[in-house]
């Protein structure tokens, strides 16, 4: 996967972080929630092996259940052409093999420490019926502060179909495999404890315990061999903390650590003073098919043994003189009759119904099923729905009888199939708190999106519009609403209103909504000659729509009124006909995420991420608390803004890249 290349229209890949058997990591940004990921994508040569993908896709869903501050948080699973793909927290550290390679020797306290974290995300794991499978140090991430975080949860199920195959994937694998996985035994909770232990045994002695040239040579030497004593490597290593190695490798299933919490709270007290003077722990039970020393047979019993053979032998040569020809036809249908009947049991046992196990369906859609089914001669019975998060529409859920049930051949197995995530309605949020909505709607997994717009009539903060429609029915986690919501009553700057006649400031107020109130400064009578004198707030104050406009008119002679009332009349003439018209070009450098310069060629834009603008206006027609404009960019780009401007009036711009003012302009006249 090249850099640049964008999975989904929504994660941009940087660069590779790793190759596996099974898939490649990726360092992707999040062009939404504007973070850096980590993307697992399924290899190329997969991409059409349905198995494959089933359990990809069902194993990634089943993680999404597992929260805990030591596993990696699962966000996203996708496709991009037809190419399966896992988004996951990214981790920025190393894993725990170059960890051991680079500190060793580690302090007792810090293995502990780190034995004590993974063992938490074990733990958490096991609770939910998931065993990982493939535990070794290169599937555990360790950060600069020490927190120890687990990946590839599952996954590991679906990688062993191949391991087999790929050498490098399997000689990864085999140094901290368990003696039943390697005897191809059913995998449970304590496969898992015993890699656990080998895990601890490498961070105690920086090797494995097992070494050989070929995979088969080591897997042969962790069910034939005795695990090596970590204290003939370091003999300050206390008896007690290669206890905790010794019992959770032990061979034998009784022996070995019953579950993670157990091994957990031995090796949290394993240094401690009171376990000091303990013993080697020893393990109780015998492995299986031990070889038996069989007791001699003694003299006597061979004598007898040989003088009841000379007696048969006389009495049968005594029996068969005695038989006559006239009998023998007897012997020869009784042997014909018992050949028949053993002949008709075979066949009956042949033919009979057998006992089968029910596979795993849970993920399959139902034609596969079927398959499956039909291969151990068995049929899909009764078929019901049900809403799922866990399984997309057609995936089956469940099947009864369970999986691993023994049932007769011709049985009929009854599914219950996924129709997909619940639907809700997604509801009406206008004029409510925009803090509030928010909070409920992303508790339910919704993104959320705000754009701010200035109201007269909805109070700041409050919801104006929303973009999904209230009736409609919405999946939660799939779902981004974007609420344009009111920043309040737009703000107006006053004019100088001296010299205005009453019936002009009346037209002013009622055009900007303001409240007016008109006092005579000179005399009790107004007048047609009265011009504004004063006025309260001063010209150039902001106000909003409501406020209210005080203004004081003088008495003036007749001739000044007309005057006046001309020269008002040609000022307005005037200031309307000043309306000026005109625009400025300005280009908006654009900036790399991989370099710290305030710009970058378009050549190196194709590998980094796009960046986010917003543009601010102020004229006659553009408010400064509004975005004029917001778009992204990949490069370094012109954009043209317009202005109208009346009178003396002044218009200002400012440019904000990613959060970021990078340019701003005010007293723009021309």
């Amino acid at each position: 996967m090249k850099s640049g290349y964008i999975l989904s229209g929504r994660y941009q890949i940087v660069q590779t972080l790793g190759e596996g058997g099974m898939a490649n990591v990726y360092l992707a940004y999040d062009l939404i929630l504007k973070r850096d990921v980590a993307v697992k994508l399924m290899r190329l040569d997969l991409r059409d092996n349905e198995a494959a993908i089933r359990r990809f896709r069902r194993e990634a869903i089943s993680l999404t259940e597992l929260v805990h501050p030591n596993i990696v948080n699962i966000y996203d699973i996708d496709e991009d052409n037809g190419t399966q793909f896992l988004v996951m927290e990214y981790v920025e550290g190393m894993d725990l093999k170059s960890y051991i390679a680079q500190n060793y020797p580690i302090g007792y306290e810090k293995v502990v420490n780190i034995m004590d974290q993974v063992l938490s995300a074990v733990e958490e794991a096991h609770a939910h019926d998931i065993i990982h499978r493939d535990l070794k140090p290169q599937n555990i991430l360790i950060n600069a502060d020490g927190q120890v975080k687990i990946t590839d949860f599952g996954i590991a199920l679906a990688a062993s179909e191949y391991s087999l195959t790929q050498t490098n994937t399997l000689m990864g694998s085999v140094h901290y495999l368990s003696p039943e996985q390697a005897r191809g035994s059913v995998v449970t909770k304590q496969s898992d404890i015993y890699s656990l232990g080998i895990i601890l045994f490498e961070l105690l002695t920086s090797r494995v315990p097992y070494q050989g040239e070929t995979a088969v040579s080591i897997a042969l030497k962790h069910f034939q061999n005795d695990m090596p004593s970590v204290r003939d490597i370091d003999s300050q290593i206390p008896q007690a903390l290669e206890n905790v190695v010794l019992k959770a490798t032990a061979k034998n299933l009784i022996d070995r650590y019953q579950s993670v919490s157990k091994m957990k709270d031995d090796i949290e007290t394993s240094l401690s003073y009171t376990r000091n003077g303990e013993k080697k722990w020893e393990p109780t039970n015998l492995v299986e098919d031990e070889t038996r020393i069989l007791e001699p047979i003694q003299e006597k019993q061979v004598k007898k043994a040989s003088d009841s053979d000379v007696m048969e032998k006389t009495l049968k040569k005594n029996a068969k003189k005695k038989w006559s020809k006239k009998k023998k036809w007897i012997v020869w249908i009784s042997i014909i009759g018992a050949l028949i009947l053993f002949i008709a049991f075979i066949v009956a046992i042949a033919v009979s119904p057998k006992n089968v196990s029910v596979p795993d369906l849970q993920g399959m859609n139902k034609a596969e099923a079927e398959t499956a089914l039909k291969a151990q001669k068995l049929t899909i019975g009764d078929i019901k729905y049900r809403s799922s998060s866990k399984y997309d529409s057609g995936q089956i859920i469940l099947s009864s009888p369970t999986q691993g049930s023994t049932v007769r051949q011709n049985s009929k197995v009854a599914l219950v199939i996924s129709n997909g995530p619940e639907k809700n309605v997604f509801g009406n949020y206008k004029g409510q708190s925009y803090a509030k909505v928010k909070q409920l709607l992303e508790n339910k997994g919704v993104t959320v999106i705000k754009e701010t717009r200035a109201s007269d009539s909805i109070a700041k903060g409050e919801i104006i519009k929303q973009s999904v429609a209230a009736k409609k029915k919405v999946i939660w986690k799939q779902t981004t609403v974007k609420f344009i919501v009111s920043s309040g009553a737009k703000v107006i700057t006053l004019r100088d209103l001296t010299g205005y006649t009453e019936k002009s400031v009346e037209d002013y107020a009622q055009e900007l909504g303001l409240v007016l109130n008109v006092e005579n400064g000179s005399s009790t009578d107004s007048s047609d000659s009265e011009l504004v004198i004063s006025q309260e707030p001063a010209a150039n104050t902001r106000v909003k729509v409501g406020d209210t406009l005080n203004v004081v008119l003088g008495s003036v002679d007749a001739s000044s009124a007309t005057n006046a009332t001309e020269s008002d009349s040609s000022s307005e003439d005037s200031e309307s006909s000043a309306a000026k018209n005109f625009s400025l070009n300005v280009t908006i450098p654009y900036q790399s995420l991989s370099t710290s310069s305030t710009s970058s060629t378009s050549s190196s834009s194709s590998s980094s991420a796009l960046n986010t603008v917003q543009i601010y206006l102020q004229d006659d027609n553009h408010n400064y608390s509004d975005v004029y404009q917001e778009f992204t960019i990949s490069s370094d780009t012109s954009v043209t803004l317009p202005f109208t401007l009346s009178g003396s009036d002044t218009g200002k711009y400012k440019i904000v890249r990613d959060g970021q003012v990078i340019a701003e302009k005010t007293n723009i006249t021309n």
